[in-house]
C-alpha cells in the first residue's frame, strides 16, 4: 500500500517533465513563484509588484487579492531575537501564541478561534506548501516540535482565514507557509551564537548558489547545545538540523529535490507553583521563596530519569533530558511546468518523522504542613530520595527551602514512535481573456497519508520546590513504618492505583481532497470562489484500561529486583496489548470560500469574504464516546469534523514608503477536544474583531506593527452548560506587536514589542490574569563589510508575563500553578558573509 501511494505521490513530476519545452507555452515567469511580504514597502516604480503565493489559486499581488495575508523576510526574522518558531509567528497580527513551553507544543490559534489545547489545532504549519504534519495538535506531538527555523529560511507566509480553507486540508484558519532559500544567488554565511547570561551555544550556516545556467543549489543548518534560558541542572539542548536542495530549470519550468534531517531535542517547560493572594477581581501574583517563574522549572537534573514500563510493558529507564525530541528525515520533489496554456505543479514529500516528549506534570502542589490523607496528613516521615541531601530526614515540611511546598508530580514520556507521512499536492492553472477580462480556473487533488504511533507512559512521585534546577524527589514513610514511596515515586502509573491515561494508539489517517477555484477579473474587480471536498479514512487500534470492558491496567512489578513488592511498584500500569479496540471511520465534508477584491486605485483595494472550512478530527476523538470501542465506528458522522465559518472585510493601502491594512471579521466555530489533557469538550464558539498591520519607512527608519482586537463567546457546551456565554480562557482584547528599526551603513538598532492585555484564567470566568508587554531589544554592528556582530536582550525589563494560570479562583492557601515567558536572556552572536 505505502509503495503504491509512494508511486501515486511521485508520478505526477515525471510525466510532467517529459513534456518537451517545445510543447509548452511560454507565461513570462520565472520558476519560482515570487516570495513577498506586506511590510516589503520600500520599492521603486520600476520594482515590479509583490506576489504572495500561499493558501491562494494562484501568486498574485496582496492588493488584487480577496485574502488577509502577511510576511516576514529572513532579515525581519533576524531582528526579532526570536528564540523559537511561536516567537517569530506571534509577530504576525491576528495569531496568538503561547511560546512558554519552549521550542516545541506552543499553542496557536487565530482570530478568536479556541485554543482548548496546545499545538495548532485550525491553522496548518507548512514547509515549501506541504504539511510538515497533517494535523497540529496531536497530544504532545505537535508540529513546531518537528519543524525549525533558521538560515535555510528565507520568509514566511501567512493566510488568515480566506481561502485557506480551500487550498488546503484541516485549516480553516489560515496556513503559515516556511518558505526555503532555492540558491537562487551564490553565496552564504556562518554565524555563531553564544548565551551571555544563560547556557547556549549554536552555530548557523547556509550556502547556495548556481552551479549551471540550469542548474543550482542550497544547503545549510545548524546545530546547538547548552542548558537552555532556564535552570535545570542538565544539558537540556543538543541537536541540529541539515536541510539541502537542488533545482533544475528548464525553458518551460524546473524540479527541484529536496531533503531535510533533523535530530534535536530540547526541554518541554509546563507550570510551576505561583503564590496567588488578593481578590478574583484584583489577584496578585508572585513568587515563592526559592523559585523564579521566569527561570526556574519543575525540571531538575535530581529527578533522575524516567522509571517506568516501556511500550511493550518491559521495565525501563527513560532519559530526561531527552525532553522534546525529534527526529525527522524527509526527501521532497517540487515542479512546475507551463504545458499547453496550463501551469502544472506538483509537490510531493515523504517524511519519517519520530519523537516525542518527556515531561514533569505538576498535579498538584501542597503546603507542606497540609498534606493530604493519602500522604499521611504530613505526619509519618519524609526524607529526600535523591540530590546531595539523598537519605536526609525533613524535619520540617512547613519551612522546607523556605517555602514549605511540595509537589506531586507526574513525570512521563509521550513516545511518538511513528508519525510519518506521505503528502501530494497536484495543481493545474490556466489564466483565459474573457470579455475583456481575465478568467482564471484551476483544479486540483491533495492526498495525504498520516501515522499516528503513540504511547503513553507514566509514573508519578513527590519532589520539593527549589530553583537553579536542585529539585529533587521525596520519600514518604507512614505513621506505622511503612515506606509508602521508592526512590521518590509513588507509583509507576500516573496517580493513585489505577491504569489512568496509560495508552497506545496505532492509528492511520488517510485524505483524498479534490479542489478547485475560479476568479474573473475585469477592470479593478476581481471576483473568485474555490470548494474543497476532503474525503477521510480512519483505521488502527487502541489499547488502554481507560477502554473499559473489564481491560485490566494494572500489575505489580519488580523495577528495583529485591524479589519483593513495594508499595509504589504494586501500583505499576501496564497496556493490555491482547485487548486492543477497533478504529475504523470515514468521514467527509465540503469547504468553500467566495471573495471580492476592488481595485480602487493603484495603492488601495478593498475586499469582502465568506469562507466555510472545517477541521477533521483526529486523537482528540478517540478515547472518547465519539468512537465505539466494540467496532471502531462512529455513530454520528458530524464528530468526524469542527466546521468554522468565517467572514471578513477589509482595505488594503500601499505606497512605496507606507502600507495600512485593516480587516473585520467574525468566525463561527465548533470544537470537540481535550481540555488539561483529560476533560473532553464539545463546543460551539463565536467571535468577531478587527486587525490592523501596518509599515513605514523614510530613511534609515522603519516601523512595523500590528494590533488585534477579539471579542469571542462560549456559545454552548453539551458537556457544561455553565459556561454558555463565557469568554474562552487565555483570550485576551487586544494582542499587539511593534518593530521600529533604525539602520546606518554601520550599524542597525531597534526593539520589539509583543503584548496582550488581560484575560480570564478559565472558561468561568473569575479569576482575571493581567495583560504583558514582552520587549526585545538588539544591536547589529558591521565593523567589516562582510562581518556582523549582534547583540539581542529578549524580555529586556524582565517582565513577569503570564501565559497560563490553571487555578479557577484565588486559591485559600495561596498556592498556585502557572506559566510564564522566560526573564531575561542575553545573547551575542558573530556572523560572516561570503
Amino acid at each position: 500500500m505505502r509503495a503504491k501511494s509512494v508511486f501515486l505521490a511521485f508520478a505526477p513530476v515525471v510525466l510532467v517533465s517529459s513534456v518537451t519545452p517545445a510543447v509548452a507555452a511560454e507565461r513570462g515567469e520565472g520558476p519560482d513563484e515570487l516570495v513577498v511580504t506586506q511590510a516589503q514597502t520600500a520599492r521603486t516604480p520600476a520594482t515590479p509588484p509583490p506576489v504572495f503565493s500561499t493558501g491562494v489559486a494562484r501568486g498574485r499581488d496582496p492588493l488584487d487579492s480577496a485574502t488577509s495575508t502577511s510576511g516576514l523576510q529572513q532579515s525581519e526574522i533576524e531582528l526579532l531575537g526570536a528564540r523559537s518558531l511561536g516567537d517569530i509567528l506571534r509577530n504576525i497580527p491576528g495569531i496568538r501564541t503561547e511560546s512558554s513551553t519552549g521550542d516545541g507544543s506552543s499553542a496557536y490559534t487565530i482570530r478568536g478561534l479556541p485554543l482548548a489545547s496546545g499545538g495548532s489545532k485550525y491553522m496548518q504549519i507548512q514547509e515549501d506548501g506541504l504539511p510538515v504534519l497533517e494535523f497540529g495538535d496531536f497530544f504532545n506531538g505537535a508540529t513546531d516540535i518537528f519543524i525549525r527555523a533558521d538560515f535555510n529560511l528565507a520568509a514566511v507566509e501567512a493566510i488568515r482565514g480566506g481561502s485557506a480553507s480551500t487550498f488546503a486540508s484541516n485549516s480553516p484558519g489560515g496556513v503559515i507557509n516556511l518558505i526555503s532559500r532555492t540558491g537562487e544567488v551564490r553565496g552564504g554565511a556562518i554565524q555563531l551564537t553564544t548565551g551571555l547570561d544563560y547556557d547556549s551555544d549554536r552555530v548557523d550556516f547556509h550556502y547556495g548558489s548556481p552551479i549551471t545556467d540550469t542548474l543550482r543549489f542550497h544547503i545549510g543548518g545548524f546545530y546547538r547545545t547548552g542548558e537552555g534560558q532556564r535552570d535545570v541542572g542538565f544539558n537540556a539542548y543538543e541537536g541540529g538540523q541539515l536541510r539541502f536542495n537542488i533545482t533544475k530549470d528548464f525553458a518551460n519550468g524546473y524540479v527541484r529535490l529536496s531533503g531535510k534531517y533533523l535530530d534535536d531535542r530540547s526541554p518541554h517547560y509546563l507550570w510551576g507553583p505561583v503564590r496567588i493572594t488578593g481578590t478574583n477581581d484584583n489577584p496578585v501574583f508572585s513568587n515563592f521563596n526559592g523559585y523564579d517563574v521566569r527561570r526556574d522549572s519543575m525540571l531538575s537534573g535530581h529527578l533522575g530519569n524516567l522509571i517506568t514500563l516501556d511500550a511493550d510493558n518491559n521495565p525501563a529507564v527513560l532519559p530526561l533530558s531527552q525532553g522534546q525530541d525529534a527526529n525527522v528525515r524527509s526527501i521532497g520533489i517540487e515542479s512546475r511546468f507551463d504545458v499547453a496554456d496550463w501551469t502544472i505543479t506538483h509537490r510531493a514529500r515523504y517524511s519519517e518523522i519520530a519523537g516525542g516528549t518527556t515531561r514533569n506534570l505538576v498535579s498538584n502542589i501542597y503546603s507542606g504542613s497540609a498534606l493530604p490523607a493519602s500522604l499521611g496528613g504530613g505526619t509519618g516521615t519524609f526524607t529526600y530520595a535523591t540530590g546531595p541531601r539523598a537519605g536526609q530526614v525533613i524535619s520540617n515540611l512547613g519551612t522546607l527551602n523556605g517555602n514549605g511546598l511540595v509537589v506531586a508530580s507526574a513525570l512521563n514520556r509521550i513516545d511518538s514512535s511513528d508519525l510519518g507521512n506521505l503528502i501530494s499536492d497536484l495543481r493545474a492553472t490556466r489564466a483565459f481573456t474573457l470579455s475583456g477580462g481575465e478568467l482564471t480556473l484551476t483544479g486540483g487533488l491533495y492526498n495525504s497519508n498520516q501515522n499516528y504511533t503513540n504511547d503513553w507512559l507514566y509514573s508519578n512521585h513527590l519532589q520539593d520546590v527549589a530553583g537553579d534546577g536542585q529539585s529533587a524527589l521525596i520519600n514518604f514513610t507512614n505513621a506505622a513504618g511503612v515506606l509508602q514511596s521508592q526512590d521518590g515515586y509513588l507509583g509507576f502509573n500516573r496517580s493513585g492505583s489505577t491504569a489512568f491515561f496509560r495508552r497506545k494508539y496505532d492509528v492511520q489517517y488517510e485524505i483524498a481532497a479534490p479542489y478547485g477555484s475560479i476568479n474573473y477579473r475585469f477592470g479593478r474587480i476581481a471576483v473568485g470562489a474555490s470548494v474543497r471536498y476532503d474525503l477521510g479514512q480512519v483505521n488502527g487500534e487502541l489499547y488502554g484500561a481507560d477502554l473499559g470492558g473489564g481491560r485490566v491496567g494494572i500489575r505489580p512489578t519488580d523495577f528495583n529486583g529485591n524479589g519483593v513488592i513495594s508499595v509504589a511498584e504494586s501500583r505499576t500500569a501496564f497496556t493490555p496489548l491482547d485487548r486492543p479496540a477497533p478504529v475504523d471511520y470515514d468521514y467527509d465534508y465540503i469547504s468553500y470560500s467566495s471573495g471580492i477584491n476592488f481595485r480602487v486605485s493603484e495603492p488601495f483595494a478593498l475586499f469582502g469574504r465568506y469562507s466555510r472550512g472545517a477541521r477533521a478530527a483526529a486523537d482528540k476523538v478517540l478515547f472518547s464516546n465519539k468512537v465505539s470501542v466494540i467496532d471502531g465506528s462512529m455513530p454520528d458522522p458530524e464528530d468526524g469534523y469542527d466546521i468554522v465559518e468565517q467572514l471578513e472585510g477589509g482595505f488594503k493601502y500601499r505606497t512605496p514608503q507606507l502600507t495600512f491594512n485593516v480587516t473585520g471579521f467574525s468566525a463561527d466555530t465548533e470544537d470537540t477536544n481535550v481540555q488539561a489533557g483529560a476533560i473532553t469538550t464539545d463546543r460551539e464558539y463565536t467571535a468577531y474583531g478587527v486587525e490592523a498591520e501596518g509599515s513605514y519607512r523614510r530613511g534609515g527608519f522603519s516601523f512595523t506593527g500590528g494590533v488585534t482586537w477579539t471579542q469571542a463567546e462560549i456559545v454552548s457546551d453539551r458537556a457544561n452548560a455553565a459556561v454558555t456565554g463565557m469568554v474562552p480562557r487565555r483570550q485576551p482584547d487586544f494582542l499587539f506587536q511593534a518593530t521600529p528599526v533604525y539602520e546606518t551603513r554601520d550599524f542597525t538598532v531597534g526593539a520589539n514589542l509583543i503584548g496582550a492585555t488581560s484575560s480570564w484564567s478559565d472558561d468561568v470566568n473569575v479569576l482575571k490574569v493581567p495583560g504583558y508587554t514582552l520587549v526585545n531589544a538588539f544591536v547589529q554592528y558591521r565593523p567589516l563589510e562582510r562581518l556582523q556582530l549582534m547583540l539581542v536582550a529578549n524580555n529586556v525589563f524582565d517582565e513577569v508575563a503570564w501565559y497560563e494560570i490553571t487555578n479557577v479562583s484565588v486559591p485559600a492557601n495561596g498556592v498556585g500553578r502557572g506559566r510564564a515567558a522566560n526573564g531575561r536572556t542575553v545573547s551575542l552572536s558573530a556572523r560572516y558573509d561570503f
